[in-house]
């Protein structure tokens, strides 16, 4: 069951991007006890996103779109974030 932060981010995600594919994996566990786990359970996420608003953009200008799109969850309410993101292929 995913945590109101994960849901939070799938919801910010989709609006922005209208995926062809999304995943939003909870790390948190794997980072127990280590730096930046505040005990929330939802401190460390990778997503994985394919959308075509990601097409002839560069890894660095689709990590900084999905930023953006999070707002203020990556650095103050997730404390890792890793990004996949890539356009569709045909």
């Amino acid at each position: 069951m995913s945590g109101p932060v994960q849901q939070e981010m799938e919801r910010l995600l989709t609006a922005a991007f209208a995926p062809t594919r999304l995943e939003v994996i909870n790390d948190s566990a794997k980072h127990a006890g280590h730096s930046g786990d505040d005990g929330s359970g939802e401190s460390h996420f990778t997503v994985v996103i394919e959308a075509p608003a990601f097409a002839d953009k560069s890894r660095l200008d689709r990590q900084r779109m999905v930023n953006k799109a999070l707002g203020d969850i990556p650095g103050e309410r997730v404390h890792a974030l890793a990004i996949q993101a890539s356009a569709p292929t045909s």
